[in-house]
């Protein structure tokens, strides 16, 4: 099998690398990366050394996929700007140029030389407007689902498919809502093979979090470097929830999409924790608490940024029936992996989470 995974040094497409290789280990495998994410270059020799064929190349480049060696049985698209923050405060070029051409040029290149993709969406292809329509209740520690809903796509299980795309959602999931028509667009007219899968947010070990990204990762790691934290938004009391994704479960559910190609092309998942797997930034605090053994000053900012929302969770139960597929990784296990890969790697790390 030849595998090429475009993104494949950032902290997704690197640890689906390293499932791939640990599962397939005759397959031949190439990694292209631009490396802007911070992070990411840590991740390249570990790839090689793995026996991987790394790539310095951007996607919004074609020549740097047309230059690729032969052709490819599977690629995984994780090349993203993965913020939904992007252009708030500038130029949208990055990500539109990434999120939508370089998936043009993904496209064309698969056209011609890729028997089957599998595109990592987000759910933030979903309206901002009815996101926040949503009835919720508010517990002691967070926000959750009521069960009577007057808007299309939810349910106690959280958000479908079918839930509203049709109004603004920020630039970074109106540039993947775009990718995934175009892709049903290339199943339709040239046969391609692909399959869409919406993400929650993924988190584990090896994800060099940020605030606009990733803030479950530094969240831990704000703990365990004893580095202060705030709640923003919603009234500042960390009550937001989002479901958590281990990519240890995200690879096995890529593993069984890709042997039933077939019967799925053109179709879209939403893939997440679901309720089972999800926590708000409070809960996350303790748990936090619990697992560093540090309690860290925590502020309180009541400011809402118009693209956050105050509950996603995703509704797995088409993925699920599909390909007989639920998460296994709990959040306090994905926690503890968090934390384990932080002291196992304090030195290398400290400057990145905790710079003097």
């Amino acid at each position: 099998m030849n595998i090429l995974i475009t993104g494949g040094a950032g902290f997704v497409g690197s640890q689906l690398a390293r499932s791939f290789r640990e599962n397939n280990p005759t397959a031949t495998m190439t990694i292209l990366d631009n490396l802007k994410r911070r992070g990411a270059e840590l991740n390249v020799p570990v790839l090689q050394q793995l026996g991987m064929n790394f790539v310095h190349g951007d996607i919004r480049t074609p020549a740097d996929l047309d230059d690729l060696p032969g052709n490819f049985d599977l690629m995984i698209e994780a090349s993203a700007e993965p913020s939904v923050k992007a252009g708030l405060d500038g130029s949208p070029n990055y990500v539109l140029q990434t999120n939508l051409v370089g998936t043009l040029n993904c496209l064309e290149f698969a056209r011609k030389r890729v028997g089957g993709v599998v595109f990592l969406s987000t759910s933030r292809v979903y309206s901002i407007a009815p996101l926040r329509a949503i009835r919720l209740r508010e517990t002691e520690t967070r926000f959750a689902i009521e069960e009577h809903q007057e808007i299309l796509g939810v349910s106690s299980a959280g958000i479908a498919e079918n839930f509203p795309v049709h109004e603004p959602r920020s630039l970074y999931g109106a540039s993947k809502l775009a990718s995934e028509l175009i892709i049903q667009e290339y199943v339709d007219t040239y046969g391609l093979k692909a399959v869409i899968n919406r993400c929650g947010v993924i988190a584990g070990p090896g994800q060099f979090g940020k605030v606009d990204q990733g803030v479950f990762t530094l969240w831990v790691a704000h703990h365990y470097f004893g580095k202060p934290l705030r709640y923003t938004g919603f009234g500042g009391t960390g009550k937001q929830v989002r479901d958590l994704l281990h990519p240890l479960d995200l690879y096995d559910l890529v593993a069984r999409q890709v042997v039933s190609f077939d019967n799925v092309t053109g179709r879209i998942f939403n893939v997440g924790g679901g309720v089972t797997v999800s926590t708000s930034l409070q809960e996350l605090t303790t748990l936090c608490e619990q697992v560093t053994g540090n309690t860290v000053a925590m502020s309180h900012d009541t400011t809402t940024s118009p693209v956050d929302i105050p509950l996603y969770i995703s509704d797995c139960r088409k993925v699920g029936e599909t390909f007989d597929w639920q998460p296994q990784r709990r959040v306090a296990d994905i926690v503890h992996e968090i934390a384990a890969w932080l002291r196992e790697n304090e030195t290398q790390l400290r400057p990145l989470f905790a710079p003097a």
